[in-house]
């Protein structure tokens, strides 16, 4: 059998039975024989055992440097590792093909001497040597050019794949078969979008508008046919969804677009994805749906992702309905969403729970705040109104340390220390604003309420 590793690296034309001591790639990567780390080994006879414990340590010194992100000492390891594809051992050989393929592709993705070319050799030559992982080799094989913006190389390479055959399909052979044309399919989207936007910038009544949107009305339903077959598989999809359905509802398919949504956001049969319902949503929104349809998707996502942006809008829809429950609810999604601490610095969460404490004190409901402060009594003061956060809050944003001085005020009473600090300042603005929030927390403050 010829090196394997000069297979792998060098041009196509070299000699097949050409030896070197070093192989050199177009992009200046050294792979020398590593004769004075592990001992030349051949198969069968006596050195069978050598030729086993020879390649386990190849390995472990290969996943060693990769680790430790030495791309160079990595390679030099893999050169030697690629002995593995004449082990007699049929299932380490068989094996051999895919292990080979994911260290060579990450120590490639990664050296500083590596480029395009030399990955593509790569990819190639393995595609050859593990036929049975053609179809996975070449998926990730665009992937990699995709990164690297080179859109019709990913697309050829994806369009070859395609054609590919050997035996019979396995199950696992058709799912990435569905990828492999899916991702096409999303080349074929990008392409169609960039159309798109011309055609906004065209005049209507212009021959070429009419023109153009044919020849994209074709292509659009050639991208669809792949895509629209995939996300019916149960799974995570979202990109393949999104740019699905903006086809769909570009032609007019409302009722298409919408099956599709709901679907992917209720079918039991897929995972659990916040973003299923965040496309619904957008999509009802867009469409001017029922407030108790919007309510009812945004309910869910609340239940997956209580500190979710969207949650701000879940509030200010449940503030306006005339259920009690729902406004209800609409105080406990504010808090819900205040309990994280990637949303302690938004003001509209602030501003939101301020104004809504004082309408709700107002219409007399002291026991939902109430309800929703005693399981948070005992964290919250530290969490949000510590003197610490007084000071960095009003350094950093004014309005926002108002807000939540009005809040803490409210929630711990006028003795609050965040509450106290905030009303010290002097600052000529929001003098007034301050004079108004302590008379307003003398007055609502449930310390002040028997409830």
């Amino acid at each position: 059998m010829s090196d394997c590793s000069e297979e792998l690296t060098r041009p196509a034309t070299e000699d097949d039975d050409e030896m070197e001591t070093s192989v050199v790639s177009s992009a200046g990567m050294h792979f020398p024989w590593l004769q004075n780390k592990l001992e030349t080994v051949v198969t069968g006879g006596k050195k069978k055992k050598d030729f086993a414990q020879t390649t386990s340590a190849c390995l472990s010194f290969i996943q060693e440097a990769l680790l430790k992100h030495q791309w160079q000492r990595a390679a030099e390891f893999m050169h030697s590792y690629l002995q593995i594809l004449e082990d007699l051992d049929s299932h380490k050989r068989q094996a051999a093909p895919e292990i080979i393929w994911k260290l060579g592709s990450e120590i490639l993705f990664y050296h500083p001497k590596s480029n395009v070319e030399t990955f593509n050799t790569f990819a190639d030559r393995m595609k050859n040597i593990g036929v049975l992982n053609y179809l996975k080799i070449s998926l990730q094989h665009a992937l990699y050019l995709l990164h690297h913006g080179m859109l019709e190389d990913a697309n050829r390479n994806l369009s070859q794949a395609e054609t590919w055959r050997y035996g019979e399909k396995s199950a696992s052979q058709e799912i990435i078969m569905n990828l492999v044309q899916a991702y096409k399919g999303l080349l074929q989207y990008y392409t169609w979008s960039k159309k798109k936007m011309e055609l906004s910038k065209l005049d209507k009544n212009d021959y070429a508008y009419s023109t153009k949107s044919r020849n994209i009305l074709n292509q659009s339903w050639k991208t669809s046919t792949h895509i629209g077959a995939l996300i019916k598989i149960p799974g995570v999809w979202d990109p393949f969804v999104k740019s699905y359905v903006e086809m769909l509802e570009f032609y007019g398919d409302h009722d298409g677009a919408r099956k599709v949504l709901t679907n992917y956001a209720y079918d039991a049969k897929f995972p659990s994805n916040p973003n299923a319902h965040i496309y619904l949503y957008n999509f009802l929104k867009r469409e001017k749906a029922p407030k108790a349809k919007l309510l009812s998707v945004l309910k869910i996502l609340y239940e997956i992702v209580p500190s979710h942006q969207l949650m701000l809008e879940f509030h200010v829809l449940l503030r306006k309905s005339e259920k009690e429950e729902h406004r209800k609810l609409g105080l406990e999604v504010l808090f819900g969403l205040l309990d994280f601490a990637g949303c302690t610095k938004n003001i509209t969460a602030w501003k939101y729970l301020a104004k809504y404490l004082k309408q709700i004190l107002i219409q007399n409901h002291p026991t939902w705040v109430q309800e929703q402060w005693n399981s948070r009594k005992t964290w919250w003061p530290t969490f949000h109104f510590s003197y610490f956060w007084a000071k960095c809050d009003w350094k950093e944003d004014t309005d926002l340390a108002c807000e939540k001085a009005f809040v803490a005020g409210i929630l711990l009473g006028k003795g609050c220390r965040y509450f106290r600090y905030i009303l010290k300042q002097d600052h000529q603005v929001l003098r007034k604003k301050i004079k108004q929030m302590k008379k307003s927390v003398k007055k609502y403050s449930i310390v002040n309420l028997s409830i």
